[in-house]
């Protein structure tokens, strides 16, 4: 399975794995599945890191390295099919990092991984909902 990890997600299984359910754990643990990251994740670190409400124990570079390198995380890049796609998709969901994260999982065909309930009740996307 391939699984895009919303931020949160990402978050709690590099530094907080205790906030994963059972379900997410097994499934980010599973060496068969491939994790993927978006872009928007990335800058939504940045922002949590500016408004501190993420502190990181090192460097934000080295620490996003490390991350990416430990579980070996494949990004799904910004691209034009995402864009055209994010004006069509119905989640009901106003903030627009979430509506590009659930947009980056249909486009690429990916399991979206989230504690988000907006996301969750979403149509025509795959979920795996930590809860």
């Amino acid at each position: 399975m391939n699984l895009l990890l919303d931020t949160h997600i990402w978050i709690w299984n590099d530094l907080e794995p205790c906030r994963l359910s059972t379900s997410v754990h097994a499934a980010l643990s599973d060496a068969k599945n491939e994790l993927w990251l978006s872009p928007v994740s990335i800058w939504e670190v940045t922002v949590l890191i500016r408004k501190e409400r993420l502190h990181l124990r090192e460097e934000f570079r080295a620490w996003l390295q490390e991350s990416v390198q430990a579980l070996q995380l494949r990004e799904a890049s910004f691209t034009w099919r995402v864009a055209a796609e994010l004006q069509t998709l119905a989640t009901g969901h106003g903030d627009p990092a979430d509506r590009f994260l659930a947009t980056t999982a249909k486009v690429f065909d990916l399991t979206l991984v989230t504690a988000d309930e907006r996301l969750i009740e979403a149509p025509g996307l795959k979920i795996l909902a930590n809860r």
